[in-house]
């Protein structure tokens, strides 16, 4: 048998494959490689977008603190000079510092304003900040440029505005630029300075985030007023912020809570539309922790926590939703949103939008004309809607008679827009006379009245301020922590514009001096402690200190 093989001859022919067959392949292999690469190119944009740990806002470009900056650095013997660009000789900044490598508020007026007159703090750019708005981010609070205010009288309650600045740097660290304006009547020693720039430089190194820090003293004289001064400045500033905060200094704010104010206001915008949804702000409820009134809480003591937990205190009555609380009467707004029967909070949160709402609001709102309380026409004297600071945090707003603007607490995350009242003791003022809850044969509550006798701690504890100093004093001289572009000053600023020395007592006059010439050379030279500023009596600085 003979087996053909099917080797190829010369002469033999196959047939070969034609031009268009040639072509139609050369093209079906481009486009399966084009669509290879468009596919892996989206995949990669997706992950870099969407994934927490590749997205753009966490790469490592180095920011630094970012303190407000000014032109004028007092220098020794020069005493205290006015801000470039600012007009008359009223003007008493006791710092203004500036840095070429910080683009962050600066205490120097808008462009273009003078006289002395001016109160400017805050000062920060527009035009170069990225929004949260402008790149994709992994957190609502990236880029979002915030201005607080603190009204925080003297240092009684200093305790609680170290926990309250806590928070406030823990927003620069969660991505924000972050201005603080502390308004106060009191001259902090600048051993306490040096230790609140040590503890609240923010090193997050995203070019969105940052934090600064002002004191603007004011007289002791505006006593319950201080509380006013925080309107104007929003309004001043209304085109620099994403965020307005407005607070006491004994309420613990989180991100948590700024992160909640906006995506809620958000949603409000979304249900209702923007313009609608001016009638109406997301708010807060302070609370503290029931512990009982009649025990100290020590080793032998301990267990009687088991039963604490947070309470409300000034939403009382059970059951809460015919006693303390409400639904919304909005449709839209019904299944999401409920609200407070009292509606006070000791703070605020607003955006830009809501301010200038307001402001155009009607003659009963008028949100940026700050005043007075409504009191009693016989006796003026005596308020009718709360006091100062309840009217400017919580009544103007939300009273029906004001601005009538409408209290909104989301239902499925009403925990995270609730705060600590840092203090924890107004749960314990509930049905007692005078009080919520209290008649005329409920306990008294008691007031202090001077003569009571407290058992001093240990000595042997070791105190903040303390501890501080004594580091200073083991690691002395300039350590760069503090100074900026050509070795300027870029740390806590302190503002004596509105204060007139030669008013103040005697005693506290010269103590105020000698705080404020410290102060000013402890700038001049850039931000470090000196043997002289470390021989401070940590527990008597708190005397003789207001103006």
């Amino acid at each position: 048998m003979v087996v053909a093989h099917s080797s190829h001859r010369p002469g033999n022919t196959r047939n070969a494959p034609s031009a268009s067959t040639i072509r139609l392949g050369i093209l079906l292999s481009t486009a399966f490689i084009l669509g290879a690469a468009v596919s892996s190119a989206f995949f990669l944009y997706q992950t870099h977008t969407l994934d927490p740990i590749l997205s753009g806002s966490h790469l490592p470009h180095y920011h630094g603190n970012a303190a407000p900056l000014q032109e004028h650095i007092p220098r020794p013997g020069r005493g205290l000079g006015p801000p470039s660009g600012s007009g008359g000789a009223e003007r008493k900044d006791v710092v203004q510092p500036e840095s070429d490598e910080r683009r962050t508020a600066g205490l120097s007026p808008p462009s273009g304003s003078g006289g002395a007159e001016r109160k400017d703090v805050v000062q920060p750019e527009s035009d170069e900040r990225r929004t949260a708005a402008s790149a994709p981010s992994s957190s609502i609070l990236d880029g979002q440029r915030i201005l607080v205010t603190i009204a925080s009288y003297d240092f009684m309650q200093l305790p609680h505005l170290e926990e309250v600045l806590d928070g406030f740097i823990d927003l620069c660290y969660a991505g924000s630029k972050v201005d603080v304006v502390i308004y106060t009547t009191v001259v902090y020693p600048v051993a306490l300075i040096d230790m609140f720039n040590d503890r609240l430089r923010c090193n997050n190194p995203s070019p969105t985030a940052g934090f600064t820090l002002t004191l603007m003293l004011k007289h002791s004289r505006v006593r319950l007023h201080l509380v006013d001064f925080h309107r104007e400045l929003f309004y001043e500033r209304i085109d620099q912020y994403d965020l307005f905060i407005y607070t006491e200094d004994d309420i613990r704010i989180s991100p948590t809570t700024a992160a909640a104010y906006l995506h809620e206001t958000r949603r409000v915008e979304g249900l209702v539309g923007a313009e609608h949804a001016t009638d109406f702000n997301v708010g807060i409820v302070r609370y503290e922790y029931d512990f009982p009134e009649n025990v100290v809480i020590t080793d032998k003591t301990r267990h009687a926590t088991e039963n604490v937990t947070r309470v409300y205190w000034e939403h009382i009555g059970k059951p809460p939703f015919e006693k303390s609380m409400d639904k919304v009467d909005d449709p839209a707004l019904a299944p999401y949103f409920m609200t407070c029967r009292h509606p006070h909070q000791g703070m605020y949160l607003v955006t830009p939008a809501l301010l200038r709402a307001w402001r155009d609001r009607g003659p009963n709102c008028q949100f940026d004309k700050v005043r007075d309380r409504p009191s009693s026409t016989r006796n003026p004297g005596q308020p009718t809607e709360g006091t100062q600071r309840v009217w400017m945090s919580s009544q103007m707003m939300y009273g029906g008679r004001h601005c009538a603007i409408k209290q909104l607490l989301p239902v499925d995350s009403f925990g995270q827009l609730t705060v600590l009242h840092l203090p924890n003791k107004n749960y314990r003022r509930v049905g007692k006379q005078g009080r919520l809850g209290g008649g005329d044969g409920a306990p008294k509550n008691e007031f202090s009245d001077g003569s009571e006798v407290f058992t001093p701690t240990h000595p042997d504890l070791l105190k903040g301020l303390e501890l501080h100093v004594a580091i200073k004093r083991q690691f002395p001289g300039p350590r760069g922590a503090d100074v900026g572009g050509g070795g300027r000053y870029v740390g806590i600023r302190v503002v004596d514009t509105d204060i007139n020395l030669n008013r103040v007592s005697k005693d506290h006059r010269a103590n105020a001096k000698k705080r404020l010439g410290e102060y000013a050379a402890y700038v001049s030279r850039g931000g470090y402690l000196i043997e002289s500023d470390l021989d401070l009596d940590v527990d008597a600085y708190r005397i003789a200190s207001s103006v």
